[in-house]
């Protein structure tokens, strides 16, 4: 079970890096959103996974630990703040430059044409 839930973490981090460098300001919300769920489920699994734990001392021998449990929900209410200031600054930055591209310049057409053809014949022209 361990190894399943750190693959997981795993792929929402190495998912939310990838989305971070893209050049546009939407992927790069969804990716800090991915990346802040890897951490939430990665400061969840610090208190250890324990099955059929209780919530209250004395109850049964194994409990859950609430800090984690209580540092998570921080990081969630912290994390949607996060989220909402984010899409509110990508709006604004659509709506003063005109585009979504995360430095505000537009590649252009012919930009993009020498690129792609440089990067296919291995050369620079």
């Amino acid at each position: 079970m361990e190894a399943v839930f750190s693959a997981c973490v795993g792929l929402l981090t190495a998912c939310g890096i990838y989305l971070l460098l893209r050049g546009r300001t939407f992927p790069v919300v969804v990716g800090l959103t991915l990346l802040s769920y890897a951490v939430n489920l990665f400061l969840f699994s610090s208190g250890g996974l324990t099955l059929d734990g209780g919530t209250v001392l004395g109850a049964t021998d194994i409990y859950a630990d609430p800090l984690p449990q209580a540092l998570v929900l921080t990081a969630i209410v912290i994390g949607f703040a996060m989220t909402a200031f984010a899409v509110i600054l990508a709006m604004r930055a659509r709506a003063d430059l005109g585009n979504d591209h995360v430095d505000g310049r537009v590649p252009s057409k012919q930009q993009a044409s020498s690129t792609s053809t440089e990067s296919r014949s291995g050369e620079k022209r």
